[in-house]
């Protein structure tokens, strides 16, 4: 079988954003929703929206979020509309919150490892693409961040959320912190979600993961610590699981000193099975081809 295929570009840059979009040779249909993190208020590692203007515009999208499940100023809609305001979000192109009110949309999981069905926002209907500009970095729940992340719980609405972090138990908000599972099960949840995602855009998706302010901790985070590596590059891919596969052996094989803290985040909360269940659901492949572009 052929592997996935996986662009690269070291220098970050706002140009080459777009440069290692277009080496993907794919042109997303209809309306593009291009789901991004907003960035929790107090955090300072997110990607900032003047930095993907350029790539938002390119593909004439409308950025996409979903309000939280936990406490925060992200986890209701009037706050999260607020700090959207605050962090520029609707300066420079669209900006839509799917689950500014209900009733969410349900996805089917017929084949799911743990989840029978997932929630999003009803406002997702309203797309007919997506493009996955996702922020690669640490997480204080599933060890990283990256597209697979971005389609589970970015896209989740909140009583999606719930349901994803407690493994199909609880879509309530408020029961969600009492219903903890054991973690491979909350990480298999998650590759659960992240299918049902890709399953509904039928192909129509692709996506980039930013290799930039790397920290163990998530934009979600209003107290993230400070990156711990340098940056290392921006990737490219119509493979999700090939993308976040190649950014954890970036990592590993980086020889920055720092990669020992993001490493442990990760290994100490088994991040690599969010990536091993998404394989074995084959929502993609873990075998990757790495195209270098200059």
């Amino acid at each position: 079988m052929e592997k996935a295929k996986v662009y690269f570009i070291k220098e970050i840059t706002p140009e080459n954003i777009v440069k290692a979009y277009e080496a993907l040779d794919i042109k997303l249909p209809g309306k593009v929703a291009v789901k991004m993190h907003s960035g929790e208020k107090g955090n300072q590692n997110y990607l900032k929206p003047e930095f993907v203007k350029d790539m938002i515009n390119y593909v004439n999208g409308t950025v996409v979020e979903c309000n939280t499940a936990y406490e925060g100023a992200r986890n209701y809609t009037d706050k999260h509309k607020q700090l959207i305001k605050e962090h520029g979000w609707d300066k420079y192109f669209p900006f839509d919150l799917l689950d500014v009110e209900g009733p969410d949309m349900k996805l089917d999981i017929p084949n799911g490892k743990i989840l029978k069905e997932n929630y999003v926002g009803k406002n997702l209907a309203n797309y007919d693409s997506m493009l996955v500009l996702s922020h690669f970095k640490g997480h204080a729940m599933g060890g990283y961040g990256g597209a697979l992340k971005q389609l589970s719980i970015g896209c989740a609405s909140s009583a999606g959320k719930s349901l994803i972090h407690t493994a199909g138990v609880t879509n309530e908000q408020k029961e969600l912190w009492n219903n903890l599972p054991p973690q491979d099960h909350f990480l298999e949840s998650m590759a659960d979600a992240a299918g049902s995602i890709i399953n509904y855009f039928k192909g129509n998706i692709a996506y980039l993961n930013i290799m930039k302010n790397i920290s163990v901790d998530c934009d979600c985070d209003g107290n993230a610590k400070a990156p711990c590596m340098k940056d290392i590059g921006i990737l490219a891919s119509l493979d999700p699981v090939a993308i976040d596969q190649a950014c954890l052996d970036l990592v590993y094989n980086s020889t920055d000193s720092g990669k020992d803290e993001l490493i442990k985040r990760i290994e100490s909360l088994h991040g690599v099975h969010t990536i091993e269940a998404a394989s074995d659901l084959e929502i993609g492949s873990r075998e990757y081809e790495l195209i270098t572009i200059d």
